[in-house]
């Protein structure tokens, strides 16, 4: 029996009772749980609590290990959010969370006026331009400066070894790379020699592969961290993982990137262009800790990202629901799928039109109002019983307004993709090669490649809790092999998060040298009383606060288990500007899997949804797990969507 359940007496009568079976049991025990999306990460996270690491050990491990095993999903040189809470101790019984900012900054010479002058309209999805400050490593190397207990060249031992030796290539991943197979022949061979056979064909689906120059580049930040090199035995283990994150920044990894990208390549639009990130930029440590957003929901406070990101959508969107009867909180009737997606569709809007990286004391005070009650019941009240098609933020005091970069709220343009095909055509004939993570990801291999070229891949996901109550969720991604060209020696290429930015100077998510994409990595962590109770996420871009959001109230509301929240059928809108390239909206979209039912997928019609059915198992890959603070009981779960993610625990 869940934590949450035991809590609910009696059974809530007004939600749709679970699965009766699931696709799996929902893990118990005490001592340490994992949880991602790829159950090599899982196993190594697992193994390193066994071996007496803490969480943010384990979940280290297993973040290395996903840039080898998933690297059509995320790769070092990428981004990372994470939430974490540290032990309670008797000194401090309720730690306070904490972010993870593992996001990088905008290079200084990346700016609206230069990628303007280039004869761009948005930031392309695929190719050096779009590229931020690397700061996936640099945030995993903080938290084990920080938070972690082991040395570092122990964590890396496993990611060195799966790069070096190989591992089993999953079928997604190959169905990336085919995608991608004549770009990289044409245009990337860097990418074509490290992702082609020898005889220049896609490789099949487990097919052991290797990364050696991967390898090698772990093997020389272990190097630099081992205690019994050069008088590192007088140094601290801190100071040890510090050095590595030196090299990191400042060695061959960072001079080989800033000389690679000054030659010219071919980008997502069909243009070629040189990068803009330099030397200067990657020495630059972007990653820090910081307080989260946080919000109280029947109970229990739920933690999130600042809206430099997204994760505020999660929060507006449970002080909205939390005003309606639970009735119209169940996810899996048609009063409750709908009340969700018009909730979603209007804190979207205010994402879109008012969260970025701009002034500190002025986000903060903007999501204070967006979190507030009065504004809550301005919106709630717009939710009627019929579908919307509009794009409608919220309005903002004027004194809040004067605040933002325009000086009054920004109105991104809204493309169809119909709008947008004829944009391209126009534009740049081959247009979309390369393009960036998708607004909607299904799990099947098979249809992984769209024939417009868009990717329906996503990103990476890890959960970590441990014996003694330390408890990390993490969102790794970007850098993912179909970025930029693999980094020749590095085994590695660019992220591309600056796609999600604006080439607008009114924008709060306005591209600005300095200045943070607006990620969608939006891990959750809950607490009650002071104490952690579940840490959970999921990939999927736009969708992972919408998927999120289906388990938060199903474990909450609705008494599931964490395994039988995550099986549960899903849903999600693409009524909003999409975060990544090439930005198109679909305005009264609900995307559902055809396991939502007959009666509510024509009931959602009926009222005005335009809805796409996806498939039985086709829509999230969720990761939970839940902690009972007066026992230290855990549970754990994984989605079985696509047969790939996994826990393990006991």
């Amino acid at each position: 029996m869940s934590f949450f359940h035991a809590l609910a007496s009696p059974a809530n009568a007004q939600f749709t009772p679970p699965a009766t079976h699931t696709t799996r049991p929902s893990l118990q025990g005490s001592f340490g749980m994992a949880a991602s999306t790829h159950w090599l990460a899982t196993a190594i996270a697992q193994s390193v609590l066994e071996r007496g690491g803490n969480a943010f050990d384990a979940a280290a491990a297993g973040a290395f290990v996903l840039h080898v095993v998933e690297p059509h999903l995320n790769g070092p040189a990428g981004d990372m959010t994470g939430v974490l809470t540290t032990a309670p101790t008797a000194a401090e019984p309720h730690p306070a969370p904490q972010i993870m900012m593992g996001q990088g900054d905008a290079p200084a010479g990346a700016s609206v006026e230069a990628y303007k002058a280039l004869g761009l309209d948005f930031v392309p999805g695929a190719g050096a331009l779009a590229a931020a400050i690397p700061t996936s490593v640099d945030m995993w190397l903080n938290l084990l400066i920080t938070h972690g207990s082991w040395e570092l060249p122990d964590i890396l031992a496993y990611a060195i070894h799966y790069a070096e030796h190989g591992h089993a290539i999953l079928a997604s991943a190959t169905a990336t790379i085919a995608r991608v197979k004549d770009l990289f022949t044409e245009h990337w061979p860097s990418s074509a020699d490290l992702w082609l056979t020898s005889d220049g064909q896609v490789p099949a689906p487990g097919t052991t592969v290797r990364n050696p120059e991967y390898a090698q580049v772990l093997r020389e930040l272990a190097a630099a961290s081992a205690p019994d090199s050069a008088g590192a035995e007088a140094t601290s283990r801190a100071a040890r993982i510090q050095a590595a994150r030196d090299l990191w920044h400042t060695g061959r990894v960072a001079q080989t990137i800033a000389e690679f990208v000054k030659t010219p390549h071919r980008h997502a639009d069909g243009g070629d262009y040189a990068g803009v990130i330099t030397a200067a930029d990657l020495a630059r440590e972007c990653s820090t800790f910081e307080a989260p957003a946080s919000v109280e929901f029947r109970g229990y406070t739920v933690s999130k990202i600042g809206a430099w990101g997204q994760g505020p959508i999660l929060l507006q969107a449970l002080k909205i629901l939390d005003g309606f009867p639970d009735d119209h909180l169940d996810p899996s009737s048609e009063l409750g799928a709908h009340t969700i997606l018009e909730t979603l569709k209007l804190v979207l809007a205010d994402r879109d039109v008012y969260y970025g990286d701009a002034d500190t004391d002025a986000t903060g005070r903007v999501l204070e109002y967006l979190l507030s009650d009065e504004y809550t019941a301005e919106r709630r009240a717009l939710i009627t019983d019929t579908a919307s098609a509009e794009f409608r933020p919220g309005t903002l005091p004027a004194e809040l307004l004067s605040l933002l970069p325009g000086g009054s709220a920004f109105a991104p343009p809204l493309i169809t993709a119909d709008e947008w095909a004829q944009y391209a055509a126009a534009h740049a004939p081959g247009a979309g090669q390369g393009s960036g993570e998708p607004t909607m990801q299904t799990n099947d291999p098979a249809v992984q490649t769209a024939a417009d070229g868009t990717h329906r891949g996503d990103t990476c996901h890890i959960d970590v809790v441990d014996r003694w109550g330390n408890a990390i969720s993490a969102t790794p991604s970007g850098g993912w092999l179909q970025s930029s060209p693999t980094v020749p020696g590095l085994g590695f290429c660019l992220g591309t998060r600056l796609q999600m930015t604006w080439l607008d100077e009114s924008a709060p998510s306005a591209l600005t040298p300095g200045k943070r994409p607006r990620t969608t990595l939006s891990p959750t962590l809950i607490q009650k009383d002071g104490q952690t109770v579940a840490v959970l996420g999921t990939p999927g871009g736009d969708q992972q606060d919408q998927w999120q959001l289906l388990l938060v109230l199903r474990l909450l509301v609705g008494e599931y288990e964490p395994q039988q929240a995550i099986d549960a059928p899903a849903f999600h809108t693409n009524a909003m500007p999409a975060s990544f390239y090439p930005r198109t909206w679909d305005p009264a979209s609900a995307v559902v899997e055809d396991r939502l039912g007959e009666a509510v997928i024509d009931g959602l019609r009926a009222r005005g949804h335009r809805v796409t059915c996806a498939g039985d198992w086709a829509l999230g890959r969720l990761s939970a797990i839940t902690r009972d603070p007066a026992t230290g009981d855990l549970q754990a779960a994984a989605n079985p969507r696509g047969a790939q993610g996994y826990a393990a625990g006991r």
